[in-house]
């Protein structure tokens, strides 16, 4: 189970980072500037370090995550939770905090992101651990 855990953490900043930087930072950076998502640069190198930690977290985490089902059903649900989590975490506290211009179409893009983003590592997830599930020790 260690080994699944391992690439559980370095798969979400392999999968996060290059999205992260291709959609806020290439696709649609200018729409991002206008949200004023953006005060000056972004520091790259804090926000790798920012996915290195969720994703140990997340792979920490995922074991746990028990709901009596095995394979991709049970990583898409843990995904989906945790997705939701970082959308009212991240977007909606944004938009609570911040008067955002245009703040229906930041939620509608960072939701389309974050969904790109946690169904992704629902994959990687799946693939990951399957067969882990059938082998290991679950409490009774």
């Amino acid at each position: 189970m260690l080994k699944q855990q391992i690439l559980a953490a370095l798969a979400y900043p392999l999968i996060v980072f290059p999205l992260a930087i291709v959609w806020h930072l290439v696709l649609f950076k200018d729409r991002y500037t206008s949200f004023g998502y953006f005060e000056g640069e972004p520091n790259i190198a804090v926000g790798l370090a920012s996915m290195i930690i969720q994703g140990a977290v997340l792979a920490a985490i995922y074991p746990l995550f028990l709901l009596g089902r095995e394979g991709f059903a049970r990583a898409i649900k843990f995904a989906g939770l945790l997705g939701l989590f970082f959308w009212t975490s991240h977007v909606l506290a944004l938009v609570a905090k911040q008067n955002l211009p245009q703040a229906g179409t930041y939620i509608l893009m960072e939701t389309v992101y974050l969904c790109l983003q946690f169904g992704l590592f629902a994959v990687a997830l799946g693939f990951i651990f399957r067969g882990a599930e059938r082998t290991s020790v679950r409490p009774a």
